[in-house]
C-alpha cells in the first residue's frame, strides 16, 4: 500500500500518524496467530475433525458434507425469449421496424426528439 505524503497538510499527516498508531497498538495486542491455530487444531482433533476437512486443502474446494444444495433457478440475463411481430416501422424507410423490445433504434429515438410520439410509429393491424 502506498500513500503520497507530499500532498498531505501537516494536521492530515498527523491524523494519519495517530491512526497508524492506533492500528499498530490493536494489532501488538492480538494472540500471535500461531497460538491461534494451534488451539484451532487441537479443538478439530478432539472433535474428530482435520484441519483440511474443515477448510479444504488450499488450491481445492472443500468437500461437501449432508445434502446437496438446491439446484439454482435459471438466471433472467441469458434467457430466450420468443419471436415478435413488429409494432414500429420508420416511415423514411419501411424496411426499419422495431418491436418495442430492448433499446429504441436510432431512427425512432431521434424521431422522438425532435417531438414526434412514439404512437405515430405504430403497424396498422389489417
Amino acid at each position: 500500500m502506498s500513500i503520497d505524503l507530499r500532498g498531505l497538510s501537516a494536521k492530515e499527516l498527523g491524523t494519519l500518524i495517530e491512526k497508524a498508531r492506533q492500528q499498530q497498538t490493536k494489532l501488538a495486542k492480538r494472540t500471535p496467530i500461531a497460538t491461534i491455530r494451534s488451539k484451532i487444531t487441537k479443538f478439530a482433533k478432539a472433535e474428530g475433525y482435520t484441519i483440511e476437512e474443515l477448510f479444504g486443502t488450499p488450491g481445492k474446494a472443500p468437500a461437501a458434507r449432508g445434502r446437496k444444495a438446491a439446484a439454482k433457478p435459471a438466471s433472467r440475463a441469458g434467457r430466450k425469449l420468443g419471436k415478435v411481430a413488429p409494432k414500429y416501422r420508420n416511415p423514411a424507410n419501411p424496411k426499419e421496424t422495431w418491436t418495442g423490445r430492448g433499446k429504441q433504434p436510432r431512427w425512432l429515438a431521434a424521431a422522438t426528439a425532435k417531438g414526434k410520439k412514439v404512437e405515430d410509429f405504430l403497424i396498422k393491424k389489417k
